[in-house]
């Protein structure tokens, strides 16, 4: 009898044999996540939950509040990362459409550039929605499909989209998250790209072009931005 097909083994191989392939040991939280980070509020003693956690970059941002922390990951090798730099937190090799943790546990879900390659995105918030506390907060990161260098043609997306990668427009995305029962009430941009180590990638001739763009997201309108962060709360209507 032929083996089940699993649908995901081409993305884990993707993460573990390539994105995470080499993993530089910790590193500092950016100034724009922790600007992000900030808006959420004091967490400590708080129950967080990112899903897609890579190696733990934001979960290491709420434990030093003194969160406990939970994490769930395609990448078995970005797990191994996470339970080597928490000991004390639960993490899971595992799909987001399927979240090993039990109904109402958590204060705070995060999701950071990472539902764009899900499978089943609806089926993953959902999922998100349930393992989340009645009074929880959900911070959502997402591609923009009107970000103005994608639309004039000069960007293609990320390293990821080897793997999988679905880019909306911010209606769009606002939809998928409300049929979930998520009610955005912020959104805010990413301005990742006003950093140094964004800006100095590649060809050193491509530099001023990227920094030119970098500081034009500063005053872009939210349509216009590259990833937009979207706060929710859960809808209880």
């Amino acid at each position: 009898m032929a083996q089940p097909v699993d649908k995901f083994d081409s993305i884990r191989k993707f993460y573990d044999n390539e994105y995470y392939a080499r993993i530089a040991g910790e590193a500092s939280l950016p100034w724009h996540c922790r600007r992000i980070g900030a808006r959420l509020g004091n967490m400590s003693n708080r129950a967080v939950l990112d899903v897609a956690c890579g190696t733990g970059e934001w979960l290491g941002f709420f434990h030093r509040q003194g969160s406990s922390v939970a994490g769930i990951d395609l990448s078995q090798r970005a797990i191994d990362e996470c339970l080597r730099r928490f000991p004390g937190g639960e993490f899971a090799c595992g799909q987001a459409e399927s979240l090993p943790f039990a109904d109402a546990r958590f204060d705070l879900v995060t999701c950071m550039g990472s539902l764009e390659h899900f499978l089943d995105k609806p089926r993953a918030l959902v999922e998100m929605r349930r393992v989340a506390k009645p009074n929880a907060t959900f911070l959502i990161l997402v591609p923009n499909a009107g970000f103005l260098t994608r639309r004039l043609g000069l960007y293609g997306g990320t390293q990821q989209v080897k793997a999988k990668e679905d880019v909306f427009e911010l209606a769009v995305w606002q939809q998928l998250f409300e049929a979930a029962g998520l009610q955005v009430t912020e959104r805010w941009p990413d301005l990742h790209p006003i950093s140094w180590s964004w800006i100095a990638r590649g060809n050193p001739l491509a530099w001023p072009v990227r920094a030119l763009q970098a500081f034009a997201l500063a005053v872009w309108p939210l349509g216009w931005q590259y990833q937009v962060y979207h706060y929710c709360r859960a809808d209880h209507a």
